[in-house]
């Protein structure tokens, strides 16, 4: 779900696949930094980050714990109610021992899904922590904690690991039921469902992303009140133009702009990114193009990687011989209740990963646009065949986009199917036809 960048490096918690990415915008590149790919249970880690199972992760920041600038990597680790630390080059965390580079471990909560303050960082509790923002400059010394389930924006200090209530929630820390929408100061503030937090050094101001209440808020850390910017608190989809007047719709994501004069807000369910004036009290929609030319239906493209969590099929062998041409009937059936994300074309590649001789390009590609019947897919055999003491073979792969109707989750799921291909020396049909199917 969330981000942290450093000049031509984005780290990203990659959250239903359970992983900490890195990408590499210079090199083109994408790597796995901690997690295996399936949902883990392990409390404390401590493993190299690739071999350490982690629980979805919902955010990252860069920060910096007994070593250089920007050594580690703080992680909200949501399914275990907790906040980690991966560290990016060797460090220490608050009142910690030495961690090696790549090292993976919790540095707070205890794993209960709670809303407990307190002094020890592994004695205190979140419950499904979303969004962190650092502040790092004195007086604050801190890393602000989105703690959704508890409705409550805490603190952790960056020098002894303490964790503070900020505002919303109860003193009870059994209660996770304490939401609402109120401006007040601390405790007698109420959230409800938060998921983002941006830091505006500038300002000495904590942004806010009320979720569930619709609202923007900001929150002054010095006195703990906290106030409603923008929105009315119903769903809605209005640019105002004044922040009273604006609707937005679950936001979850808010950052600030370098200058601290504008916010940036990821308006999930009115798939937008809206843009705060501070200055003017404005609100504008933030243009955003994508160029989709390399998935164009006849064109070659290089297939990205496929995700870990991608179903993969095997096909029984099929006869082929030189010449014919093999049509593939693709049937794909999504979940009961959604659709097709138009706003993100699905699309399927066709490769022959070691017999590239059996396609005219290294990757034929298109687009899919509709589900109600069987996409067909045809590729003609090259004559002569190469003599190959490996079993030649296709692979069809697909990407789908899709969104729930009723609360438009949107998500993206992949899978493949391996066609081995039996040569026959003798001629046969001029079309030999297979059928694939799956349902996500």
């Amino acid at each position: 779900m969330g981000v942290a960048i450093k000049g031509d490096t984005v780290y990203v918690a990659d959250t239903e696949n359970h992983l900490i990415r890195k990408i590499d915008l210079s090199a083109g590149k994408v790597s796995t930094l901690a997690g295996t790919g399936e949902q883990g249970t392990d409390k404390d880690g401590g493993a190299p980050g690739p071999e350490q199972p982690i629980s979805s992760p919902w955010d990252v920041t860069l920060g910096t714990a007994g070593g250089d600038e920007g050594n580690v990597l703080w992680i909200a680790m949501a399914g275990t109610h907790q906040i980690w630390a991966l560290f990016l080059e060797d460090g220490k965390l608050p009142k910690g021992s030495e961690s090696k580079a790549g090292t993976c471990l919790r540095w707070a909560g205890s794993g209960n899904e709670e809303n407990r303050n307190n002094s020890y960082p592994h004695k205190a509790s979140f419950a499904q922590p979303s969004g962190l923002a650092l502040a790092p400059e004195e007086p604050w010394s801190c890393l602000y904690v989105a703690d959704s389930e508890s409705s409550t924006v805490r603190t952790l200090a960056l020098k002894d690991g303490a964790v503070k209530s900020l505002v919303g929630g109860e003193r009870d820390p059994m209660n996770l039921f304490a939401f609402g929408d109120v401006d007040g100061k601390g405790v007698d503030a109420k959230l409800q469902h938060p998921l983002g937090v941006a830091w505006a050094p500038q300002q000495s101001r904590l942004y806010v992303a009320d979720s569930y209440n619709h609202k923007i808020k900001v929150v002054d850390p010095k006195a703990k009140q906290c106030s409603t910017l923008a929105g009315t608190g119903e769903a809605g989809d209005a640019f105002g133009p004044a922040f009273h007047q604006s609707l937005f719709n679950e936001p979850a994501g808010i950052c600030v702009g370098s200058g601290g004069k504008l916010l940036y807000v990821a308006d999930t369910n009115n798939h937008r990114v809206k843009v705060l004036d501070l200055d003017s009290r404005t609100v504008s929609p933030f243009p955003i193009s994508v160029d989709c030319t390399d998935l164009a239906p006849s064109g070659p493209a290089k297939a990205p990687a496929l995700p870990k969590s991608a179903t993969r099929i095997e096909m029984p062998p099929v006869e082929v011989s030189a010449g014919q041409t093999l049509v593939m009937l693709l049937s794909l059936t999504l979940p009961h209740g959604t659709k097709l994300t138009a706003e993100a074309p699905s699309f399927w590649a066709l490769t022959a990963e070691g017999c590239e001789w059996l396609l005219d390009s290294p990757t034929v590609t298109g687009n899919v646009v509709d589900l109600s019947k069987p996409l067909t897919i045809s590729t003609r055999l090259p004559v002569p065949i190469k003599d190959s003491t490996d079993v030649p073979g296709l692979t069809l792969s697909v990407w789908l986009y899709y969104c729930k109707e009723t609360d438009h989750t949107c998500m993206m799921k992949a899978a493949s199917f391996k066609q081995p291909l039996r040569i026959s020396a003798k001629p046969g049909e001029d079309v030999v036809t297979v059928a694939m199917a799956h349902a996500f």
